[in-house]
């Protein structure tokens, strides 16, 4: 059967977990998890959890899945370290630094592309397995034919069956800092879509950015069938009693057998349930808040919820052996599924007064295995006439036997990868005085003011590159934009072999499964700011994959970003709307349809947010309402190689107008300006 994996955000919902029959768990250290706000295990608590994991044969995954700076590289390596000394079975990452640590330091250690990567097409996931990586977790938004594709490659193909939903791509969200200084992708978000949000200014209280949670658990048998090498639950910042009914649904979905959706449902859920994504049957029935009837209902499922994790799941078969006879002391022996035997000895056997032991006897006081994970099968016996034992030095015996059997599983199951120590150093980038300019650009006629000489780059999205260079732009000048999202890469790769027939050589990676595709047709790669780069492992790493130079995290402080070696020439985000958002479920779509298209959100203080649509790729951008400008504080960024410029709906003055201020270093006027986040960092 195919792995019920489950989450744990605490010691009380490992328990919940383990006795309604999951698989593995994966769970958070102190540090590093992108559940900063669950409990969490201390390494103390890490020990235990995966002793009580591992005499189940149940498998402990530990997500070290933030993005991390190079201040806390040592204490990363620290974390993997323990993970090796403790035995966790695998780590779940996003950032390349901790895959390059992984593979320096203690290559044995298993390692998970976490969904923060948004990998989900071929690509993405065929460079994870290049990468070392043995498992890859899919993005959630993809359909039954995308999940089979990635299902038959060489690599484990994770998928999310039952849970929250964010609005946003895994890894791509920026609403939580941009509005609020708290990074999602460092476990902080402040879940500001599940507040009220309308298409409309004034509409009342809408929640346009607010999903139900998703179950695909009428979908399981489609999904093991496909090869879905584990089906995952969402939810390490829920109660015990929720991950207890989702394990229990899921084991029993995948059984055949029977179980009360209802009390699925009443535990937690935001107006019901969603298969749309999985289904292809997206849009307003997706949508979903949490309400009071919601809330009580879970109050009101707590108490029967209880009975499902109040005995030990039973987990291994043992079969018995006894040996009876006179003058020896009496044995008994338990061997389980591994072939793992425990042995335990009592006092010499007694002559029976009335009823002599036999194998019905022995088979009821040995089977009475309680509240253990074990169960009796087989029970050989060598008895001699005449003789039996206590029933009390039995149980005691038993009792000893399965204690012993614990000890050995756990030593059976828990590996520990050597970990070599290692240090990482990193010269920092020379200084450059004179950045580049890079553009961005939405319409061609964005170029009209410009003098392009003064460019290094123009960006521009495949359609629109398509026309410039027909146009007789130099092709030198121009790197074509890889679509953020995708449900047809081989399109895209078609796209861009016409487009190289035109003369282009440059694509923007903005995600990683671009940098396989751009490999292979031999174009020069630079790193998009969905790489989400935040450290100079991370640049080391994309330096050996081939790229050219990326552009650093806008979730990094100035000072952070003055600091970042690796080799690899990196640039800065210095002007326009920063994406708060990338989804595949359009929120004036599903509101108010096409036809009604307004193109703007607005939050419940009325701030308006731009959303930007790639129709034909199937997602949007919701932006943000103030445009970033580091123009007169350019001179603070002496490692930058370049500055990039993103023009949404500006004009062709107002474009001219923004890349004078960058070249001149000074203040460009106007209104609803910000800074971001390069001097008020994030949590």
């Amino acid at each position: 059967m195919t792995e019920i994996l489950a989450p744990c955000g605490s010691m009380e919902v490992l328990q919940a977990a383990l006795r309604t029959g999951c698989d593995a768990v994966y769970l958070g250290g102190e540090d590093f998890s992108a559940r900063a706000n669950a409990k969490n295990f201390s390494l103390q608590e890490l020990r235990e959890a995966v002793k009580l994991c591992h005499q189940r044969g149940v498998k402990v995954y530990q997500a070290i899945n933030t993005v991390i700076t190079d201040r806390e590289l040592d204490k990363c390596r620290a974390a993997v370290r323990a993970a090796c000394e403790t035995g966790v079975d695998g780590l779940i990452t996003q950032d390349l630094a901790v895959m390059e640590i992984v593979h320096e330091c203690c290559p044995e250690l298993e390692i998970h592309a976490s969904t923060q990567m948004t990998l989900h097409t071929a690509n993405g996931f065929l460079l994870a397995k290049e990468l070392g990586f043995s498992r890859a977790v899919a993005s959630r938004e993809l359909p039954e034919r995308v999940l089979r594709e990635l299902c038959s490659l060489p690599i484990e193909c994770e998928v999310f069956v039952h849970g929250a939903l964010c609005m946003s791509v895994s890894g791509q969200c920026f609403m939580s800092e941009v509005i609020g200084s708290r990074s999602a992708n460092r476990g902080q978000c402040a879940q500001a879509c599940r507040l009220p949000a309308a298409c409309v200014k004034g509409a009342g209280e809408e929640y346009a950015l607010s999903l139900k949670d998703m179950s695909h658990l009428k979908h399981l048998k489609k999904l093991e069938d496909m090869g879905a090498a584990s089906l995952k639950i969402e939810g390490r910042m829920k109660r015990p009693e929720y991950v207890a009914a989702a394990v229990n649904a899921v084991r029993s979905e995948l059984l055949g057998e029977e179980y009360d959706e209802t009390l699925l449902e009443g535990i937690f859920s935001r107006s019901g349930f969603t298969d749309g994504y999985f289904t292809g049957r997206t849009g307003r029935a997706m949508f979903g808040h949490r309400s009071r009837e919601d809330a009580q209902a879970s109050s009101e499922a707590i108490p029967a919820l209880h009975e499902l994790y109040r005995r030990e799941f039973k987990r291994s078969e043992v079969r018995g052996y006894v040996k009876m006879k006179r003058g020896e002391p009496l044995l008994i022996a338990f061997t389980d599924e591994n072939g793992l035997t425990a042995k335990a000895e009592g006092k010499e056997p007694q002559e029976a007064l009335n009823r002599a032991a036999d194998s019905e006897y022995l088979t009821k006081q040995l089977s009475k295995l309680g509240d253990t994970i074990y169960t009796l099968g087989e029970l050989r016996c060598e008895l001699e006439p005449g003789l039996t034992s206590p029933a009390g030095e039995i149980s005691a015996l038993r009792r000893e036997l399965c204690g012993r059997l614990d000890e050995m599983r756990y030593e059976y199951y828990t590996k520990r990868p050597a970990f070599k120590e290692s240090s990482f150093t990193f010269e920092r980038a020379e200084r450059c005085d004179r950045p580049g300019i890079r553009i961005y650009v939405r319409e061609a006629a964005q170029l009209k003011c410009l003098e392009i000489s003064m460019l290094e780059l123009i960006y521009a999205d495949m359609a629109l590159a398509g026309e410039l260079l027909k146009g007789g732009l130099d092709a030198g000048k121009l790197c074509a934009v890889m679509p953020r999202f995708t449900f047809d890469e081989q399109r895209n790769t078609q796209r861009l072999r016409e487009l190289m027939s035109l003369g282009l050589r440059q694509i923007e990676c903005t995600n990683y499964a671009h940098i396989r595709i751009g490999r292979e047709l031999g174009l020069t790669l630079h790193g998009g700011f969905g790489l989400n780069v935040t450290n100079s492992l991370a640049l080391a790493s994309l330096k050996k994959m081939g790229l050219k130079d990326a552009v650093a995290s806008f979730e990094l402080r100035a000072q952070e970003i003055g600091a970042l070696g690796g080799g690899l020439e990196y640039g800065i985000i210095g002007y326009g709307r920063l994406p708060m958002m990338l989804t595949v479920n359009c929120p004036i779509k599903a509101q108010r349809g096409c036809r009604g298209c307004t193109g703007e959100i607005y939050d419940r203080t009325g701030r308006r947010m731009p959303v930007k649509c790639s129709k034909e790729q199937g997602y949007v951008e919701i932006l943000n309402s103030d445009v970033l400008c580091i123009s007169d504080r350019l001179t603070e960024f002496r490692t930058a190689g370049f500055v990039k410029l993103d023009f949404y709906d500006e004009t062709p003055e107002r474009a001219a107008e923004a890349v004078s201020a960058f070249i001149n270093r000074e203040k460009l006027p106007g209104e609803g300006m910000t800074k971001g986040l390069y001097w008020r960092g994030v949590k």
